[in-house]
């Protein structure tokens, strides 16, 4: 596997607050890297590094070995990173189609009379709806604030699952989900390595973390304490030492 990012010595401080301390991350092409850690312990800080909503204090970002500079999150969407927050930024007055393609819309007609193709809209989101585990018929004109949080995280994670992206971070991405959207976002995960993607995935259950990734990174206060702990030998009893201080893995 090569290596597809790679983060040197990032640190980044709000004044006199060190929210992140010389961490240094790397991400294989084709790996699942579960980020834990407990709140506060710098990994929302680290992805928006990352995902270019933050400018770094120190220290640099490498894509497939070169150097890059990620001015905000078009600069990382551009480089092929995908980012799906806990609270994604969705549109609540637009549908659900248009909200899937925001920016990106597909076009028809003439280049002097373009227009939105609503019809590929909306037979791109009933089928990504599907995939991502919401089994009722919601129509793709849908206004998305008409949602549960859960179908608005599936919506979120239909639109990184379109646009394949290299690299996609989940940012809690089974909070707030049923059994159904929950199964749908680990299959999505487990599907995007099969097919040549990786993802970065940060969740609170641990349970989710282990049905899924590759490998675990530990953080705690702005530091990375493990970054290769193998969930294959590893138990969620020894995992959860690590993220509390109570044991080190080495």
């Amino acid at each position: 596997m090569g290596e597809l990012i790679r983060m040197s010595h990032i640190s980044k401080s709000y004044g006199r607050v060190q929210a992140l301390d010389d961490v240094s991350l790397t991400v294989n092409e084709s790996e699942i890297v579960g980020l834990l850690g407990d709140n506060g312990a710098g990994k929302s800080t680290l992805i928006k590094v990352l995902s270019g909503a933050v400018p770094l204090t120190s220290g640099d970002i490498f894509i497939r070995g070169t150097k890059v500079t990620l001015r905000g999150t078009t600069d990382a969407i551009s480089q092929g990173i995908e980012t799906i927050y806990q609270d994604s930024a969705l549109v609540t007055q637009l549908s659900i189609a248009r909200n899937l393609f925001l920016g990106r819309e597909p076009l028809t007609g003439s280049k002097l009379f373009n227009r939105m193709d609503r019809a590929k809209m909306d037979a791109v989101a009933r089928d990504l709806l599907k995939r991502v585990g919401i089994t009722k018929n919601i129509p793709p004109g849908t206004p998305i604030g008409s949602l549960s949080g859960g179908e608005r995280q599936a919506v979120a994670i239909a639109r990184a699952m379109y646009f394949d992206s290299d690299l996609i971070i989940l940012d809690e991405p089974t909070n707030n989900l049923g059994v159904a959207e929950t199964q749908g976002v680990l299959r999505f995960v487990r599907g995007a390595r099969d097919s040549g993607h990786s993802c970065i995935f940060i969740a609170h259950n641990i349970h989710h973390v282990f049905q899924v990734v590759d490998r675990i990174v530990v953080m705690r206060r702005g530091k990375v304490v493990a970054d290769d702990i193998d969930p294959r030998t590893s138990t969620i009893e020894q995992v959860e030492r690590v993220i509390t201080g109570m044991d080190e893995m080495h």
